[in-house]
């Protein structure tokens, strides 16, 4: 007996729409997530059968996700988007999505997205959460550039060693100011312990990562940004050409074409900011290195100025790791491949 259950989840409630293959009836039900064991107890009443569960992507689920792979149902999250073009009426509420998602499970309509696993969802966890602690240190050193600069004293980049957070300690402050300086230089000390831990336990984990590591060998690309395009890209198998997964990442162009005009727009900015972030700033230093991506970085700056030139840059290294990853090869057989294909063609 397979249950298929379509789930309005909101991050007080769900409203739910199920049936059974055995008998057909469909079924409804409102479940208050304030009461946890009610929730549990609906799943778990299913145990020893296959259960299908359906719902539209959430950022409050990661609980309920972690409850049905702990009872051993199938999870598959579904495109909001795509889910509302397969309603009938204009007409909306919690039971009709309940409904749609449960006949769409049935009939096998379903628009499923992917899912990541639980391992690459802790890796990226712990990027983002990395990030947020470094965005928190530059407010931090900023608000101490500041109270340096008020008083005369130009630091710059002196606050990042423990030779300029010194000579701004010895800095002679009124009190208040005085005292902020000491608990912001004391919060930056402790950022800076958080930060390293969770880069030395990003490292740890993936020292054996072979895709990571082999990513790491093309110029620019280090830990992080390596972690970043093999953990959100994951299932390489997934993606039929580089067009996809320039499409998934979000650097392709919007188009907007009627009858003989056609115009190319920005880049769409669908899917991971932080696999751009981590792509265009490595870009930035691969192309010191890499004569091909100066080249393309100059050739875009001429012509659109260096923003979009730095986005051409991080899409091209995207698509090389792309290739290395699905190939399984690091840069220096990149590089010959390149060459060779170069060759080929101009003897042909």
């Amino acid at each position: 007996m397979t249950v298929y259950i379509g789930v309005d989840f909101h991050a007080r409630q769900q409203t739910i729409s199920y049936l059974t293959t055995e008998d057909g009836e469909i079924k409804h039900l409102v479940l208050m997530h304030d009461d946890p064991a009610s929730v549990r107890a609906f799943y778990e009443q299913f145990t020893g059968h296959r259960v299908v569960v359906g719902f539209e992507s959430s950022g409050y689920a990661a609980w309920f996700e972690e409850l049905l792979e702990e009872l051993g149902c199938e999870i598959w999250i579904g495109h909001a988007t795509y889910i509302r073009q397969f309603a009938k009426r204009r007409q909306k509420n919690d039971r009709r999505d309940a409904d749609l998602i449960l006949e769409l499970l049935h009939t096998g309509d379903f628009p499923r997205i992917h899912r990541y696993s639980r391992s690459t969802r802790e890796m990226l966890q712990q990027l983002r959460y990395r990030q947020r602690l470094v965005k928190m240190r530059t407010m931090v050193i900023n608000m101490l550039l500041f109270m340096a600069s008020s008083r005369g004293v130009s630091m710059r980049t002196q606050l990042r060693s423990q030779k300029g957070q010194a000579k701004l300690q010895q800095l002679p402050l009124p009190e208040p100011l005085g005292n902020q300086r000491d608990e912001l230089l004391s919060l930056l000390q402790t950022l800076n312990q958080k930060i390293s831990t969770i880069e030395q336990w990003l490292e740890q984990q993936t020292k054996e990562d072979v895709g990571v590591q082999r990513l790491q060998t093309h110029p620019g690309i280090g830990l992080l940004t390596s972690i970043c395009v093999r953990y959100t890209l994951e299932d390489i198998g997934r993606f039929s050409n580089t067009r996809k997964v320039t499409a998934f990442a979000g650097f392709d162009p919007m188009q907007d074409k009627s009858d003989e005009r056609e115009r190319m727009g920005a880049i769409s900015k669908q899917g991971s900011r932080w696999l751009r972030f981590f792509l265009i700033e490595a870009g930035q230093i691969a192309m010191r290195r890499d004569v091909d991506l100066a080249n393309v970085y100059h050739r875009v700056s001429r012509r659109g100025g260096h923003a979009k030139a730095k986005v051409a840059v991080g899409r091209r290294l995207l698509v090389r790791a792309f290739i290395m990853l699905r190939d399984e090869i690091d840069y220096a057989e990149f590089q010959r491949r390149g060459v060779a294909a170069r060759s080929s063609r101009g003897t042909a």
